[in-house]
């Protein structure tokens, strides 16, 4: 009987995320690994309105893939599902998916193991902690100290940890009684499902600076081709307008052509014509 009813349950679950994968757009899969259950609960929170966060078994999801006739490609996230996953149901843009994920994740305390989010820094000053066992944890670290007043004080800006690194437990010890984070926790994306495609955590990662900076290169380049062929658009018709005006007034100018914009211009160029023909004649 209670195989029979964990069957149900599991069929249930599988109905469930089949509807939700045929009910919205993209489909994502992140990791869920180290990531603290408060965490979780407000990213809900926080997504509540755009993104539908499921937390369930591998093995139930393969299950419903299968049966998404109607959802070409789906079966590709399969490779995906490994370890500790949370799936995301949405219509937002896979990228701004990703680019949300990032924003939301939080600097916490270390444990033995965690890896360092960022160079790990130990800034120079009173640590605000007694002399006593700290010492040797200080120094085994590789922290340079010193008591002055009663009170354990770092003697220089120390890199205890680099991007990247494991940190052990004493370190994670030391940095916590600092009150220092050096972890990223939250949500990273493995993989989503976008329409028939499967976008990859490394596809997904962007440098908004260099997009800028590219789309701002392209802008520049286009209103440049634009000007030189004389191609009137919306951004450059000013521009064009005040060239085609100065070439205009350039021409007049050098033909002798009287304008209301040229004519004092024209009489002023006269008049030095004029002295420096009468400085010659008086010359000869």
């Amino acid at each position: 009987m209670a195989l029979r009813q964990a069957a149900l349950e599991k069929a249930e679950e599988a109905e469930e995320i089949k509807n939700f994968a045929q009910q919205y757009k993209v489909l994502g899969v992140a990791n869920l690994q180290k990531v603290r259950a408060a965490q979780l609960q407000e990213l809900r929170r926080k997504l509540a309105d755009s993104v539908h966060l499921r937390v369930i078994k591998n093995t139930i999801v393969r299950r419903a893939l299968a049966e998404c006739k109607d959802k070409p490609g789906l079966k590709g996230l399969e490779e995906y599902l490994t370890g500790s996953n949370v799936f995301l149901f949405t219509n937002l843009n896979p990228f701004k998916l990703a680019l949300l994920l990032e924003k939301s994740r939080v600097k916490t305390t270390a444990k033995a193991g965690d890896t360092a989010a960022q160079d790990v820094i130990v800034s120079a000053g009173n640590t605000g902690l007694p002399p006593g066992p700290i010492i040797s944890q200080f120094s085994a670290v590789g922290l340079p100290t010193r008591i002055e007043a009663g009170s354990v004080w770092v003697t220089h800006d120390t890199v205890v940890a680099k991007k990247g690194d494991i940190i052990e437990a004493r370190l994670a010890s030391v940095l916590s009684k600092l009150g220092l984070k050096p972890v990223e926790a939250g949500l990273t994306l493995k993989a989503a499902y976008d329409d028939g495609l499967i976008i990859t955590e490394q596809q997904m990662r962007l440098d908004l600076e260099e997009v800028r900076r590219g789309v701002e290169e392209a802008h520049a380049l286009a209103l440049n081709l634009s000007l030189n062929t004389a191609f009137p658009t919306v951004e450059n018709i000013s521009l064009l307008l005040q060239a085609g005006q100065r070439e205009a007034y350039a021409l007049a100018l050098s033909g002798g052509i009287p304008t209301r914009d040229t004519i004092a211009n024209l009489i002023i160029k006269a008049h030095m014509e004029m002295l420096s023909l009468r400085s010659k004649l008086k010359t000869d």
